[in-house]
């Protein structure tokens, strides 16, 4: 060997073992169980008790090289895992997320941040069928959150070689859906009191475009989402605004979504609250446009919370009919562990 190769080698050596050796890391598992009734009005319910086990499978470490690494793992009913993640922190440039995100991830996480005491105006029960954003994030994607941003500010920006592609194990690829040919990406923008000047405002907002097999049947362009929120808390209330909109790329049928949401929720005291929510989704070229309301209670006491929530839709799945409008009484005690 000569001493080019021999130089090449130790040096790739060292930048290995300089990465590969971590120190001592932990590993944790936090969750809890949510038990509910459901009640739907003028149809059958069926079977209404419901169980929910939630774990949360958390492990981080440092490297020895000063890069820190955490994977998160979310189980959630029924043996599925609804988010997994792995973050790697590089000093000085930021976080890097490799994730099979779904609403954990991009423009996903800001389908409904609405501010509510238990689950959004569409999320007890009903299946509403509202369209929500999630860009890039139905695939695998990578997520980068820079540093250095001023305080109060994180920006996010997320890249998926294929959102179409379902979740994929190790060395295993994922097939393609919803006619994506190509990549995809969001940018998000969050800015709490910190950045804003103004004791409890929060604003948010993001972009995305995921592209689309153009033809001249049923695609006729990229899926490109846009939303903005604002939410302010003052006293025992909280209040806030969303808007969305999403140009799906369909040449037929329903060919946009434009969505408004609204929320208000009191603290009465430090274990009782009560909100009102509100959603409703102009779908062009739909049948009818959506609407959902919910009033919800929540009660905790220390490690216990019991949650009421009073739901209504109306045109459920952009359709019109007696079937698509229902009312639902939802029940849940919840314990952590």
């Amino acid at each position: 060997m000569n001493k080019l190769t021999k130089i090449g080698a130790s040096a790739l050596c060292g930048s290995l073992a300089a990465i590969s050796a971590a120190n001592a890391g932990e590993l944790t598992v936090t969750g809890g169980v949510d038990m509910s009734w459901i009640s739907l009005d003028d149809e059958t319910t069926g079977n209404p008790l419901g169980i929910g086990s939630n774990l949360t499978f958390a492990g981080s470490g440092e490297l020895d090289n000063g890069w820190t690494v955490a994977l998160s793992v979310a189980h959630k009913n029924a043996n599925i895992y609804s988010n997994t993640n792995v973050t790697v922190g590089v000093p000085g440039l930021g976080d890097f997320r490799i994730s099979q995100g779904v609403s954990g991830s991009g423009i996903g996480r800001m389908d409904d941040l609405t501010p509510n005491v238990w689950e959004e105006a569409w999320g007890t029960g009903l299946g509403t069928g509202i369209d929500l954003v999630a860009g890039a994030s139905g695939g695998a994607g990578i997520e980068f959150t820079p540093s250095g941003t001023p305080d109060g500010l994180t920006a996010r920006i997320l890249w998926s070689p294929n959102p179409g592609g379902s979740k994929s194990a190790d060395k295993v690829s994922a097939g393609t859906g919803d006619g994506v040919s190509d990549s995809g990406y969001d940018l998000t923008l969050e800015a709490t009191s910190d950045f804003t000047g103004m004791d409890g405002l929060t604003i948010w907002g993001g972009i995305s475009s995921v592209e689309k097999k153009v033809n001249s049947g049923s695609m006729s362009g990229d899926a490109d989402e846009i939303t903005a929120g604002i939410k302010y808390a003052v006293g025992g209330f909280t209040l806030g605004y969303q808007w969305s909109e999403e140009d799906n790329g369909r040449a037929t049928g329903i060919t946009q979504y434009d969505n408004d949401a609204y929320g208000i929720t009191f603290s009465i005291n430090d274990d009782l609250s009560i909100g009102y929510n509100h959603y409703e989704s102009e779908a062009k070229g739909g049948a009818a446009n959506l609407e959902a309301d919910s009033i919800q209670l929540a009660y905790t006491m220390g490690g216990a919370s019991i949650r009421i929530a009073e739901a209504q839709a109306d045109n459920m799945k952009y359709q019109t009919g007696a079937a698509y409008d229902r009312d639902a009484t939802t029940i849940s005690v919840s314990l952590a562990f």
